[in-house]
Protein backbone atom coordinates (compact mmCIF):
# COMPACT_ATOMS: atom_id res chain seq x y z
CA UNK A 1 0.00 0.00 0.00
CA UNK A 2 1.65 3.33 -0.86
CA UNK A 3 0.95 6.76 0.41
CA UNK A 4 1.73 9.85 -0.71
CA UNK A 5 1.94 12.09 2.56
CA UNK A 6 1.54 15.64 1.54
CA UNK A 7 1.17 16.59 5.39
CA UNK A 8 2.97 19.06 7.81
CA UNK A 9 3.57 19.13 11.59
CA UNK A 10 1.94 16.46 13.45
CA UNK A 11 -1.24 15.38 12.66
CA UNK A 12 -1.23 14.30 9.02
CA UNK A 13 2.46 12.73 10.06
CA UNK A 14 1.46 11.39 13.15
CA UNK A 15 -1.39 9.50 11.21
CA UNK A 16 0.84 7.72 8.31
CA UNK A 17 3.27 6.63 10.70
CA UNK A 18 0.80 4.55 12.30
CA UNK A 19 0.37 3.73 8.82
CA UNK A 20 3.73 2.88 8.21
CA UNK A 21 4.58 0.93 11.36
CA UNK A 22 1.69 -1.46 10.13
CA UNK A 23 3.66 -1.65 6.84
CA UNK A 24 2.31 0.96 4.24
CA UNK A 25 5.17 2.59 2.01
CA UNK A 26 4.58 6.03 3.12
CA UNK A 27 6.74 8.71 0.47
CA UNK A 28 6.97 11.76 2.72
CA UNK A 29 6.68 14.26 0.21
CA UNK A 30 8.53 17.54 1.81
CA UNK A 31 9.64 21.01 0.71
CA UNK A 32 13.27 21.14 -0.11
CA UNK A 33 14.34 22.96 3.06
CA UNK A 34 11.83 19.68 4.83
CA UNK A 35 9.19 19.55 7.43
CA UNK A 36 8.74 22.48 9.63
CA UNK A 37 8.83 20.38 13.21
CA UNK A 38 12.09 18.72 11.79
CA UNK A 39 13.47 22.00 13.44
CA UNK A 40 11.29 22.28 16.67
CA UNK A 41 12.83 21.25 19.85
CA UNK A 42 15.86 19.72 20.50
CA UNK A 43 17.82 17.42 18.21
CA UNK A 44 21.43 16.64 17.16
CA UNK A 45 21.22 17.28 13.84
CA UNK A 46 19.66 21.21 12.70
CA UNK A 47 16.95 18.92 10.77
CA UNK A 48 16.41 16.07 12.85
CA UNK A 49 14.44 17.48 16.12
CA UNK A 50 13.68 14.73 18.84
CA UNK A 51 10.54 15.94 18.92
CA UNK A 52 10.03 15.53 14.12
CA UNK A 53 11.59 11.79 15.14
CA UNK A 54 8.86 10.74 17.31
CA UNK A 55 5.84 11.00 14.67
CA UNK A 56 8.51 10.47 11.41
CA UNK A 57 9.39 6.82 11.54
CA UNK A 58 8.36 3.97 8.92
CA UNK A 59 8.63 6.00 6.25
CA UNK A 60 10.91 7.79 2.76
CA UNK A 61 11.22 11.10 2.24
CA UNK A 62 11.17 12.91 -1.42
CA UNK A 63 12.12 16.82 -1.07
CA UNK A 64 10.50 18.46 -3.71
CA UNK A 65 9.54 22.02 -5.92
CA UNK A 66 5.80 21.57 -6.26
CA UNK A 67 6.30 25.18 -7.15
CA UNK A 68 7.87 24.23 -10.02
CA UNK A 69 6.65 22.39 -13.34
CA UNK A 70 9.50 19.82 -13.01
CA UNK A 71 8.46 18.95 -9.56
CA UNK A 72 4.28 18.76 -10.59
CA UNK A 73 5.39 16.23 -13.21
CA UNK A 74 7.22 14.64 -10.39
CA UNK A 75 4.06 14.31 -7.98
CA UNK A 76 1.60 13.09 -11.22
CA UNK A 77 4.01 10.32 -12.06
CA UNK A 78 4.18 9.29 -8.23
CA UNK A 79 0.40 9.67 -8.45
CA UNK A 80 -0.39 7.20 -10.83
CA UNK A 81 1.18 4.20 -8.64
CA UNK A 82 -0.54 5.26 -5.45
CA UNK A 83 -3.24 4.27 -3.14
CA UNK A 84 -3.44 7.49 -0.86
CA UNK A 85 -2.89 10.81 -1.17
CA UNK A 86 -3.04 12.70 2.16
CA UNK A 87 -2.75 16.48 2.91
CA UNK A 88 -3.34 19.23 5.22
CA UNK A 89 -3.24 22.34 3.80
CA UNK A 90 -6.43 24.41 2.78
CA UNK A 91 -8.06 22.54 -0.02
CA UNK A 92 -7.75 26.27 -2.10
CA UNK A 93 -4.06 25.91 -1.55
CA UNK A 94 -3.79 21.75 -3.24
CA UNK A 95 -6.10 23.67 -6.21
CA UNK A 96 -3.99 26.17 -7.10
CA UNK A 97 -1.20 23.05 -7.61
CA UNK A 98 -2.84 21.84 -9.74
CA UNK A 99 -3.63 18.55 -7.46
CA UNK A 100 -7.39 19.13 -6.32
CA UNK A 101 -9.59 15.74 -6.44
CA UNK A 102 -11.20 16.64 -9.69
CA UNK A 103 -7.67 16.47 -11.17
CA UNK A 104 -6.11 13.74 -9.14
CA UNK A 105 -8.72 11.82 -9.55
CA UNK A 106 -8.20 12.22 -13.45
CA UNK A 107 -4.30 10.45 -13.03
CA UNK A 108 -5.76 8.23 -10.91
CA UNK A 109 -9.37 6.80 -10.40
CA UNK A 110 -8.49 4.46 -7.69
CA UNK A 111 -6.98 6.83 -5.27
CA UNK A 112 -8.01 7.85 -1.67
CA UNK A 113 -8.00 11.72 -1.87
CA UNK A 114 -7.44 12.40 2.10
CA UNK A 115 -8.02 16.00 3.36
CA UNK A 116 -7.09 16.58 7.36
CA UNK A 117 -8.41 19.88 6.97
CA UNK A 118 -9.53 22.45 10.08
CA UNK A 119 -13.29 22.70 9.29
CA UNK A 120 -15.31 21.42 6.50
CA UNK A 121 -16.16 22.39 3.22
CA UNK A 122 -19.78 23.20 4.35
CA UNK A 123 -19.28 25.51 6.95
CA UNK A 124 -18.39 29.15 6.70
CA UNK A 125 -15.36 28.37 8.25
CA UNK A 126 -14.10 26.65 5.62
CA UNK A 127 -10.47 28.00 4.39
CA UNK A 128 -9.40 29.62 7.89
CA UNK A 129 -6.41 28.56 9.42
CA UNK A 130 -6.16 25.67 11.72
CA UNK A 131 -4.00 24.56 14.80
CA UNK A 132 -4.49 22.41 17.62
CA UNK A 133 -4.80 25.48 20.02
CA UNK A 134 -7.51 27.15 18.03
CA UNK A 135 -9.64 23.92 17.92
CA UNK A 136 -9.12 23.42 21.77
CA UNK A 137 -10.74 27.33 22.13
CA UNK A 138 -13.52 26.52 19.28
CA UNK A 139 -14.75 23.21 20.81
CA UNK A 140 -14.60 24.63 24.50
CA UNK A 141 -11.84 22.54 26.15
CA UNK A 142 -10.32 25.65 28.37
CA UNK A 143 -13.52 27.25 28.60
CA UNK A 144 -14.42 23.64 30.33
CA UNK A 145 -11.17 24.17 32.49
CA UNK A 146 -12.15 27.14 33.70
CA UNK A 147 -15.72 26.18 34.45
CA UNK A 148 -14.41 23.54 36.40
CA UNK A 149 -12.22 25.39 38.67
CA UNK A 150 -9.18 26.75 36.97
CA UNK A 151 -8.66 30.43 37.46
CA UNK A 152 -9.00 30.76 33.60
CA UNK A 153 -9.23 29.24 30.38
CA UNK A 154 -6.42 27.23 29.85
CA UNK A 155 -5.23 24.46 27.06
CA UNK A 156 -4.37 21.00 27.49
CA UNK A 157 -0.53 20.65 27.98
CA UNK A 158 -0.29 18.54 25.13
CA UNK A 159 -1.29 18.61 21.54
CA UNK A 160 -4.12 16.36 22.12
CA UNK A 161 -6.02 17.47 19.37
CA UNK A 162 -3.54 16.82 16.41
CA UNK A 163 -3.14 13.27 18.21
CA UNK A 164 -6.66 12.36 18.59
CA UNK A 165 -7.25 13.89 14.95
CA UNK A 166 -4.01 11.40 13.49
CA UNK A 167 -6.29 8.41 14.93
CA UNK A 168 -9.02 9.49 13.39
CA UNK A 169 -7.53 10.74 9.47
CA UNK A 170 -5.36 6.55 10.30
CA UNK A 171 -9.08 5.26 10.59
CA UNK A 172 -10.54 6.80 7.74
CA UNK A 173 -7.73 5.87 5.49
CA UNK A 174 -8.23 2.50 6.29
CA UNK A 175 -11.76 2.48 6.08
CA UNK A 176 -11.41 4.16 2.48
CA UNK A 177 -9.14 1.33 1.59
CA UNK A 178 -11.93 -1.34 2.70
CA UNK A 179 -14.86 0.57 1.01
CA UNK A 180 -12.14 0.38 -1.88
CA UNK A 181 -12.10 -3.17 -1.52
CA UNK A 182 -15.62 -3.72 -2.25
CA UNK A 183 -15.96 -1.07 -4.97
CA UNK A 184 -13.07 -0.57 -7.35
CA UNK A 185 -13.38 3.26 -6.54
CA UNK A 186 -11.32 5.61 -5.02
CA UNK A 187 -13.18 8.67 -3.50
CA UNK A 188 -12.54 12.02 -1.37
CA UNK A 189 -12.39 11.37 2.13
CA UNK A 190 -12.54 15.18 4.26
CA UNK A 191 -11.70 14.81 8.33
CA UNK A 192 -11.90 18.20 9.72
CA UNK A 193 -10.56 18.81 13.35
CA UNK A 194 -13.46 21.19 14.23
CA UNK A 195 -16.10 19.03 13.25
CA UNK A 196 -14.51 15.89 14.55
CA UNK A 197 -13.87 17.68 18.26
CA UNK A 198 -16.92 19.05 18.32
CA UNK A 199 -18.87 15.66 18.03
CA UNK A 200 -16.32 14.41 21.08
CA UNK A 201 -16.95 17.39 23.25
CA UNK A 202 -20.99 17.58 22.44
CA UNK A 203 -20.66 13.88 22.72
CA UNK A 204 -19.90 14.38 26.48
CA UNK A 205 -21.82 17.48 27.57
CA UNK A 206 -24.85 17.62 25.93
CA UNK A 207 -26.18 16.08 28.96
CA UNK A 208 -30.06 17.27 29.34
CA UNK A 209 -29.68 19.35 26.28
CA UNK A 210 -29.66 15.98 24.25
CA UNK A 211 -33.33 15.85 24.23
CA UNK A 212 -35.37 18.45 22.38
CA UNK A 213 -36.65 19.89 24.69
CA UNK A 214 -34.34 19.73 27.11
CA UNK A 215 -34.74 18.02 30.39
CA UNK A 216 -31.75 19.22 32.18
CA UNK A 217 -28.82 21.14 32.25
CA UNK A 218 -25.62 19.90 29.80
CA UNK A 219 -22.75 19.11 30.62
CA UNK A 220 -21.23 15.58 32.76
CA UNK A 221 -21.00 16.78 36.17
CA UNK A 222 -18.24 14.48 37.16
CA UNK A 223 -16.17 15.80 34.57
CA UNK A 224 -16.94 19.26 35.35
CA UNK A 225 -16.30 19.06 39.46
CA UNK A 226 -14.29 21.19 40.40
CA UNK A 227 -12.43 18.87 43.23
CA UNK A 228 -12.26 16.03 40.33
CA UNK A 229 -8.13 16.05 40.80
CA UNK A 230 -5.41 14.27 41.88
CA UNK A 231 -6.02 14.13 45.87
CA UNK A 232 -2.80 15.26 47.47
CA UNK A 233 -1.69 12.46 50.10
CA UNK A 234 0.56 12.61 53.25
CA UNK A 235 3.78 12.68 50.91
CA UNK A 236 2.88 12.96 46.97
CA UNK A 237 -0.67 12.68 44.75
CA UNK A 238 -2.66 10.20 43.55
CA UNK A 239 -5.60 9.05 41.39
CA UNK A 240 -8.63 7.13 42.84
CA UNK A 241 -11.49 6.04 41.51
CA UNK A 242 -14.15 4.57 43.57
CA UNK A 243 -16.99 4.31 40.57
CA UNK A 244 -19.71 1.69 41.56
CA UNK A 245 -21.65 1.77 44.99
CA UNK A 246 -19.98 -1.44 46.22
CA UNK A 247 -16.38 0.43 45.94
CA UNK A 248 -17.36 3.52 47.49
CA UNK A 249 -19.15 0.92 50.41
CA UNK A 250 -15.42 -0.34 50.69
CA UNK A 251 -13.80 2.81 50.25
CA UNK A 252 -15.60 4.41 53.13
CA UNK A 253 -15.22 1.21 55.35
CA UNK A 254 -11.52 1.37 54.98
CA UNK A 255 -10.76 5.01 55.37
CA UNK A 256 -13.24 4.81 58.26
CA UNK A 257 -16.31 6.49 57.22
CA UNK A 258 -18.77 3.79 57.03
CA UNK A 259 -21.56 6.55 58.12
CA UNK A 260 -20.59 8.36 54.70
CA UNK A 261 -22.54 5.93 52.79
CA UNK A 262 -25.72 6.43 54.66
CA UNK A 263 -25.36 10.46 54.19
CA UNK A 264 -28.18 11.15 51.91
CA UNK A 265 -26.24 13.29 49.28
CA UNK A 266 -25.19 9.93 48.24
CA UNK A 267 -28.23 7.23 48.64
CA UNK A 268 -28.29 6.52 44.74
CA UNK A 269 -25.83 6.85 42.02
CA UNK A 270 -28.11 9.65 39.98
CA UNK A 271 -28.26 11.89 43.70
CA UNK A 272 -24.40 11.02 44.11
CA UNK A 273 -23.82 12.52 40.73
CA UNK A 274 -25.29 15.88 41.19
CA UNK A 275 -23.51 16.21 44.62
CA UNK A 276 -19.76 14.50 43.09
CA UNK A 277 -18.24 17.82 44.45
CA UNK A 278 -19.16 17.45 48.02
CA UNK A 279 -18.38 13.89 48.01
CA UNK A 280 -14.70 14.77 46.57
CA UNK A 281 -14.25 17.30 48.54
CA UNK A 282 -14.56 14.84 51.89
CA UNK A 283 -12.46 12.24 50.24
CA UNK A 284 -9.84 14.84 49.64
CA UNK A 285 -9.67 15.49 53.48
CA UNK A 286 -9.22 11.62 53.93
CA UNK A 287 -6.61 10.93 51.76
CA UNK A 288 -4.13 13.12 53.54
CA UNK A 289 -4.13 10.69 56.21
CA UNK A 290 -1.71 8.06 54.42
CA UNK A 291 0.90 8.25 52.02
CA UNK A 292 0.72 7.64 48.49
CA UNK A 293 2.49 4.15 48.82
CA UNK A 294 -0.13 2.99 51.58
CA UNK A 295 -3.28 4.24 49.93
CA UNK A 296 -1.97 2.54 46.24
CA UNK A 297 -1.95 -0.83 48.55
CA UNK A 298 -5.25 -0.38 50.29
CA UNK A 299 -7.05 0.54 47.20
CA UNK A 300 -5.48 -2.61 45.17
CA UNK A 301 -6.88 -4.90 48.12
CA UNK A 302 -10.22 -3.11 48.18
CA UNK A 303 -9.90 -3.58 44.22
CA UNK A 304 -10.48 0.46 43.81
CA UNK A 305 -9.40 1.81 40.74
CA UNK A 306 -6.05 3.83 41.83
CA UNK A 307 -2.74 5.01 40.22
CA UNK A 308 0.28 7.54 41.46
CA UNK A 309 0.45 10.88 39.74
CA UNK A 310 3.93 10.06 37.57
CA UNK A 311 6.23 12.85 36.52
CA UNK A 312 7.28 12.34 32.70
CA UNK A 313 10.49 10.67 34.24
CA UNK A 314 8.68 8.89 36.31
CA UNK A 315 6.69 7.65 33.47
CA UNK A 316 9.75 6.89 31.32
CA UNK A 317 10.84 4.85 34.52
CA UNK A 318 7.14 3.06 35.09
CA UNK A 319 7.82 -0.59 35.66
CA UNK A 320 5.08 -1.73 33.74
CA UNK A 321 6.07 0.39 30.49
CA UNK A 322 9.34 -1.72 31.06
CA UNK A 323 7.52 -5.03 31.17
CA UNK A 324 5.73 -4.16 27.76
CA UNK A 325 8.73 -2.82 26.12
CA UNK A 326 6.87 0.21 25.18
CA UNK A 327 10.35 2.29 25.24
CA UNK A 328 13.58 1.04 23.29
CA UNK A 329 16.95 2.51 23.23
CA UNK A 330 17.83 2.44 19.19
CA UNK A 331 20.69 3.50 17.12
CA UNK A 332 19.89 6.12 14.05
CA UNK A 333 22.18 5.83 11.18
CA UNK A 334 23.24 9.28 11.62
CA UNK A 335 21.40 10.68 15.48
CA UNK A 336 23.15 7.85 17.58
CA UNK A 337 21.07 6.29 20.60
CA UNK A 338 17.25 7.53 20.70
CA UNK A 339 14.13 6.63 22.53
CA UNK A 340 11.98 4.85 20.46
CA UNK A 341 8.32 4.64 21.13
CA UNK A 342 6.77 1.35 19.88
CA UNK A 343 3.32 0.64 18.88
CA UNK A 344 1.28 0.19 22.14
CA UNK A 345 -1.13 -2.03 20.18
CA UNK A 346 0.01 -6.02 20.49
CA UNK A 347 -0.97 -8.18 17.07
CA UNK A 348 -0.47 -12.03 17.01
CA UNK A 349 0.56 -11.98 14.17
CA UNK A 350 1.26 -8.94 12.30
CA UNK A 351 3.11 -7.15 14.94
CA UNK A 352 2.82 -2.90 13.83
CA UNK A 353 6.77 -1.52 14.37
CA UNK A 354 9.10 0.90 12.97
CA UNK A 355 10.23 -0.62 9.39
CA UNK A 356 12.67 2.15 9.52
CA UNK A 357 13.85 5.59 11.31
CA UNK A 358 13.30 8.55 10.57
CA UNK A 359 14.31 10.00 7.41
CA UNK A 360 17.07 13.07 6.68
CA UNK A 361 15.13 15.66 4.10
CA UNK A 362 15.18 13.99 0.78
CA UNK A 363 17.18 11.03 2.03
CA UNK A 364 15.21 8.73 -0.42
CA UNK A 365 14.95 11.14 -3.47
CA UNK A 366 17.05 8.87 -5.79
CA UNK A 367 14.98 5.61 -4.72
CA UNK A 368 11.51 6.73 -5.13
CA UNK A 369 12.41 8.71 -8.40
CA UNK A 370 13.48 5.70 -9.70
CA UNK A 371 11.10 3.36 -8.67
CA UNK A 372 8.82 5.76 -10.60
CA UNK A 373 10.19 4.96 -13.90
CA UNK A 374 12.67 8.03 -14.11
CA UNK A 375 16.92 6.72 -14.84
CA UNK A 376 20.02 7.84 -13.66
CA UNK A 377 20.23 10.80 -16.11
CA UNK A 378 16.80 12.27 -15.78
CA UNK A 379 17.45 11.73 -11.48
CA UNK A 380 20.55 13.78 -12.01
CA UNK A 381 19.05 16.71 -14.41
CA UNK A 382 16.44 16.87 -11.91
CA UNK A 383 18.90 17.25 -8.50
CA UNK A 384 20.60 19.77 -10.55
CA UNK A 385 17.68 21.98 -11.69
CA UNK A 386 16.97 22.37 -7.95
CA UNK A 387 13.24 20.95 -8.59
CA UNK A 388 14.33 18.10 -5.97
CA UNK A 389 16.73 18.04 -3.06
CA UNK A 390 18.85 14.59 -2.44
CA UNK A 391 20.07 14.57 0.70
CA UNK A 392 23.73 12.90 1.15
CA UNK A 393 25.51 11.63 4.25
CA UNK A 394 28.12 14.52 5.18
CA UNK A 395 31.29 13.85 2.61
CA UNK A 396 29.73 11.57 0.61
CA UNK A 397 30.78 12.03 -3.01
CA UNK A 398 28.31 13.84 -4.70
CA UNK A 399 27.93 11.69 -7.53
CA UNK A 400 27.16 8.59 -5.26
CA UNK A 401 23.31 7.27 -4.66
CA UNK A 402 21.50 7.07 -1.18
Amino acid sequence: MKVLDLSTVLMGPYATQMLGDMGADVIKIETLGGDRTRRTGLGRSPTMAGWFMGFNRSKRSLAIDLKSDEGRNVLTRLITGADVLLYNVRPQAMERLGFGYRQVAAINPAILYVGALGFGRGGRYAGLAAFDDLIQAATGMPWLFHYAGAPEPRFCPSPIVDRLMATQVAMNILGGLLARARTGRGQQIDVPMFETMASIMLGDHLGGEAFDPPIGPWGYRRMLAPERRPYRTSDGYIAALPYYEEQWRRFFAAAGRSEWYDDPRFATPAIQLQNINALYTMVAEVMLERSTAEWLDLFRTLDIPAMPVNSIEELMDDPHLSDVGLLTKVEHPTEGQVWQISSPSTWSETQPGATRPAPHPGEHTRAILGEAGYDAAEIDALVASGCVHEWRRPGEDQGGAI
